[in-house]
């Protein structure tokens, strides 16, 4: 039997893929954080239109971000999304465990330097968040909304419809905004980078691990019924292969 070809994902040097997820991961929280700030000096006495401008800034910035970056490194920018891209691909030579520590520390340092270049951008004054956001409704809501995007990415991937992910994912996390509680965090990195700044889009450091706690069991149900309704469909196209390669295909 001949070996098959190298992914891309094994192809690209460990530091390209590590700087890509740092990078990405940094403009994310930046458009997140700063988009806030701006909508909240535009829009003072409104909060509904606030969260409008920051959703539609960070729906159309992350699906962009998904796009340039997702031929480097998977643009997973998110813990839960890495580990899962390991979970599923472990038995078929995909995304290497190894690898999965340095993409995490890679994402959470990008997300604290986009929450502090949001600061600096906009002339915030640094500080810590002080904006307590646990309620019984917003852990839910945190696990919702992990699961929904574990579904919408990996979902497409196992069906050969990665190329779709960029544009579902800005869409997912856009309308995530206003049909959850707790607006969509639906990652470890971004949570915590957002405690760096004291703004509209801020978290309180108290409220870091219980939204932590409920974006990884919203991982875990999301990976659960990704294994169970696209089953079929990924074994039969082989789309157990990384997010970077399925993405990467036309």
């Amino acid at each position: 039997m001949a070996a098959a070809e190298p992914t891309s994902i094994e192809r690209a040097p460990i530091a390209r893929r590590l700087l890509a997820e740092y990078l990405g991961t940094a403009l994310l929280v930046a458009i997140v954080v700063g988009s806030g700030i701006a909508a909240s000096a535009l829009s003072p006495d409104d909060v509904g239109l606030q969260l409008l401008e920051n959703s539609f800034a960070t729906a159309l910035g992350l699906a962009v971000l998904i796009a340039v970056f997702a031929s480097v490194s998977g643009a997973h920018f998110n813990p839960v999304v890495t580990a899962a891209d390991w979970a599923f691909g472990r038995h078929s030579g995909g995304f290497p465990l190894r690898d999965v520590l340095p993409y995490v520390v890679a994402q959470v340092l990008g997300a604290v330097s986009g929450a502090l270049l949001a600061n600096v951008m906009f002339d915030v004054p640094a500080g810590i968040a002080t904006t307590e956001r646990v309620t019984t409704g917003s852990l839910v809501a945190e696990v919702v909304a992990t699961a929904g995007l574990m579904i919408t990415i990996f979902g497409l991937v196992r069906t050969g419809r990665g190329s779709l992910v960029p544009a579902a994912v800005g869409a997912y996390i856009g309308a995530a905004y206003w049909f959850t509680s707790s607006t969509s965090f639906a990652n470890p990195a971004v949570t915590i980078g957002r405690v760096f700044s004291d703004t509209f889009a801020g978290i309180a450091p108290s409220s870091v691990l219980p939204f932590i706690v409920a974006q990884t069991l919203g991982a875990a149900v999301g990976a659960i019924l990704v294994l169970v309704v696209f089953s079929a469909a990924g074994l039969a196209s082989g789309a157990e292969e990384p997010v970077e390669s399925a993405l990467a295909q036309p």
